[in-house]
């Protein structure tokens, strides 16, 4: 496994990343992220409010302010208190993004299937993973960030996916 310590230039990823709490603090998208509707489009709904979850099927396509997830399958979950423990897009190209800031550029990430842990602030992108921002790129079988500590850890296998996806990474010159 490799490690990568985002130097303190590279924070603009952080701050995308952290933006994908939907309704965590403190970044200022995120705040107006988690103030705007959310918006579901898919093919089917299965809603189990005593579960506390809600499974959308079929060229699912959830929008909140600058995020968006899609996935031909996205599941949320919530904890006991209501509020996103969860969420889970899994699809050929299962996708989220957000625009971290106005004056940032938007952060894109893709994958068979996306994880976002919320109270580990934690997001994994599994099997043709990939993260764009700008000209940074990261892709590799399994890459997962550590939000608070602006950790990237990649590996070229995954768990259950066959084959290797070597790791490659991608870092502009800063200007």
């Amino acid at each position: 496994m490799k490690r990568y310590q985002l130097p303190t230039a590279r924070t603009l990823l952080t701050l995308a990343l952290v933006g994908m709490a939907w309704g965590i603090t403190p970044a200022l998208a995120q705040q107006r992220d988690a103030e705007q509707p959310i918006e579901v489009e898919a093919d089917q709904l299965d809603l189990d409010d005593v579960a506390g979850t809600a499974v959308y099927t079929g060229e699912v396509d959830i929008r909140q302010g600058t995020m968006r997830i899609t996935g031909d399958r996205v599941e949320i979950r919530r904890n006991a208190a209501g509020e996103l423990s969860r969420a889970t897009a899994h699809g050929e190209r299962a996708y989220i993004e957000q625009q971290p800031d106005p004056e940032q550029p938007v952060v894109r990430g893709w994958g068979r299937t996306i994880i976002y842990h919320v109270a580990e602030r934690r997001v994994e992108l599994i099997d043709r993973a990939e993260l764009h921002q700008g000209g940074d790129t990261f892709d590799g079988g399994y890459l997962e960030y550590f939000l608070d500590r602006r950790v990237v850890q990649a590996r070229a296998e995954s768990e259950g996916v066959e084959g290797r996806q070597r790791i490659r990474m991608t870092l502009q010159p800063e200007r």
